[in-house]
């Protein structure tokens, strides 16, 4: 205790008598020091709060990061096990229906494998901008689009969406050079690549697997068509805007292993590679041109193509199907029209074919190969919508949900258990399904 009343004090510490003066100015050194020593605690504190709050911030940071990873990695569990349990079916259909015949090549525009019985319904509908062609990998279970950008520059891209959830999708900037493409198909031995024709005068390669363009051969003239061998994985082949045929080997990058002329200097806007006798070592393809259909005859002793006689003065050939299970055609003419010197117009009316061929209301051409009965599809112009047919006698089955604008591209593919249809217009692309 400090008496301040008095004169003096007396400061128990140091036992001795101060005057009030000294004793102020003892305690006021006393509680400096202290007060020093609280800041000095306290900032040390502060300083240990502070690195505790990083500390935890950075806890909670790397906290968020390993729940965003987990739930990736769940997704990633999610569609893994998605897809190991759709390959144990498809495997299992495989084991139970080896009766049913399958080739690598079963990819098939516009004709599909079925009867009457064969119902498609609605799987998916996807809205699409600047879609011109597609192609479907079933067994990857992977989409491919051709697309050009609605922007200025029109850039123009390859879209490649997952056929399962979440349905991602992923977009493939082309080479500007490319301009316009004007065929595209995945390969059907095991979908790693897939195949691109274009005005720009290249034939392209593209890897599925890292997304870019791996090779490239420039061409003497716009390319219209394209089409994988279905016998060797590594022969493909373009039909250009000139008639030229041209035939490639991935294993030589100069250029076309093979050349043909065609019968005339229409260009080649369909192409199929048809499944033949692989040890004659003969590669049989078939084109479609104005003036019909031709086969072309690689490795034999003619290569020089022949014009398919039923297919002769019939019009102008603007669409050609083939399916490659059943060895079907199914050959799409318009009425020609003829300008003469005195500039009348006449139309050449339908001329019946002989006995293989099949005029259908003027418009198909069936060439029937083989005795199977497959669905032709094809996009009516009117209704804009989808309609299948059962071939020979193209008997009306079915009509699938129409499009605001008229339908680009068809494509149809099957497994073993599941047939695939998909329809694409400008800005819809509808996938069908059906048991097969």
């Amino acid at each position: 205790m400090v008496e301040t009343k008095s004169k003096f004090c007396k400061v128990p510490s140091m036992q001795q008598e101060l005057h009030v003066k000294g004793c102020e100015e003892a305690l006021c050194s006393k509680d400096c020091w202290v007060d020093e020593e609280s800041q000095k605690t306290i900032r040390s504190l502060e300083m240990k709060c502070a690195s505790l709050e990083k500390k935890s911030a950075d806890w909670c940071r790397k906290e968020s990061e390993w729940q965003k990873r987990e739930a990736e990695l769940q997704l990633k569990v999610n569609q893994l096990t998605e897809r190991t349990t759709y390959l144990e079916h498809l495997v299992g259909d495989m084991e139970s229906s080896s009766t049913v015949p399958f080739s690598a090549g079963n990819i098939n525009s516009k004709l599909c494998q079925g009867g009457s019985s064969s119902i498609f319904v609605l799987e998916r509908e996807l809205q699409v901008d600047g879609a011109r062609l597609f192609d479907i990998d079933a067994f990857g279970q992977i989409l491919l689009l051709a697309r050009r950008l609605p922007k200025i520059d029109g850039s123009h891209v390859l879209t490649k969406m997952n056929l399962l959830p979440p349905h991602e999708s992923e977009d493939i900037l082309l080479p500007s050079s490319m301009k316009i493409i004007k065929d595209l198909h995945i390969s059907p031995f095991n979908g790693s690549h897939a195949l691109c024709a274009s005005l720009g005068k290249k034939l392209s390669v593209l890897s599925m697997e890292s997304n870019s363009v791996i090779l490239s051969y420039d061409l003497p003239s716009p390319a219209w068509s394209c089409c994988w061998d279905l016998q060797s994985s590594y022969y493909m082949y373009a039909g250009l805007q000139n008639s030229l045929l041209l035939a490639f080997d991935m294993r030589q990058t100069r250029g076309p292993v093979e050349s043909s002329p065609g019968l005339t200097n229409n260009p080649i806007h369909t192409l199929y590679s048809v499944q033949n006798n692989f040890s004659s070592g003969v590669r049989t393809l078939l084109s479609a041109s104005s003036i019909g259909i031709c086969q072309w005859n690689f490795g034999g002793a003619e290569e020089r193509p022949s014009l398919v006689p039923q297919t002769a003065n019939q019009g102008v050939c603007i669409s050609l199907a083939h399916c490659p299970s059943s060895d079907d055609i199914v050959a799409t003419f318009r009425p020609k029209v003829e300008m003469t010197n005195e500039m009348s117009v006449s139309q050449l009316s339908p001329t019946p074919c002989s006995i293989i061929g099949q005029r259908v209301l003027g418009s198909h051409l069936h060439l029937k190969r083989e005795n199977e009965k497959p669905l032709f599809a094809v996009g009516d112009e009117e209704t804009l919508g989808l309609i299948l047919q059962e071939l020979p006698t193209f008997t009306f089955t079915q009509n699938l949900k129409s499009h605001k604008h008229h339908i680009c591209d068809i494509k149809c593919t099957s497994t073993l258990s599941q047939g695939l249809l998909g329809c694409l217009s400008e800005d819809r692309l509808q996938l069908f399904s059906s048991k097969i």
